[in-house]
């Protein structure tokens, strides 16, 4: 059998049913899902009266401007907030914090700065023993429908269905992140692991490879 006779052989050869030819590598391994885990983070304890944590299910509303200078209603689980020289409460990068209007509707939170504000988990908010202002907390039905947008904020596409949430506000309380440290380590260990393997196989095919085409190819 001379090489051409030994080439046809390998290009008939089927391998996980596709045909191989000689430096043929099968990608056996792909990336199944990339998703987001929305379950809740504990929550770091900082005494600041505009940052609020949600104990539960729920994001933030807020009025998002853009560089363009439009102005669009997103998402947000991040309640650190701060009061402008105005009053109005705001997100760090700006951006006004809604509460809920007499009938449900979107209206901006506007505070005395001068006077110390309190917060009760059900997201009303006092000054001078008087309920001024409530926070707008929204929740989804079906958490696929909503997108990342940056800046720690989501927007719901076509087909979300908002539903009503009773989650507990935190005031005083920020959400830390929901990732467990020592489990990512262990995962991260595991697949460096694995790569490594790989990486052996590799090299273990290509020196097969180098031996077929430098010597067997050269019997005859």
């Amino acid at each position: 059998m001379d090489y051409r006779e030994c080439d046809d052989v390998i290009k008939d050869t089927s391998y996980y049913g596709h045909s191989q030819k000689l430096g043929g590598i099968s990608m056996v391994t792909h990336l199944g899902q990339v998703y987001t885990d929305y379950s809740n983070g504990g929550f770091k304890v900082t005494d600041v009266h505009t940052d609020f944590g949600i104990e539960g299910d729920g994001f933030f509303v807020i009025a998002f401007t853009d560089k363009a200078g439009n102005t669009s209603a997103k998402l947000t689980r991040d309640g650190n907030f701060v009061l402008d020289s105005q009053g109005y409460l705001r997100t760090k990068d700006g951006d006004y914090v809604m509460g809920e209007g007499a009938n449900g509707e979107p209206v901006k939170i506007k505070l005395d700065p001068t006077q110390q504000a309190s917060v009760d988990t059900d997201g009303r908010i006092a000054q001078n023993g008087q309920i001024v202002a409530q926070l707008k907390i929204t929740d989804f039905s079906d958490y696929e429908y909503l997108k990342h947008f940056g800046e720690n904020c989501y927007i719901p596409v076509e087909g979300a269905e908002t539903i009503t949430t009773n989650a507990p506000i935190q005031a005083g309380y920020l959400e830390a992140s929901n990732v467990q440290v020592v489990r990512e380590m262990v995962e991260l260990i595991s697949v460096t692991r694995q790569y490594e393997a790989n990486q052996k196989i590799i090299q273990t095919y290509d020196s097969a490879l180098e031996i077929s085409a430098n010597r067997i190819g050269k019997l005859g």
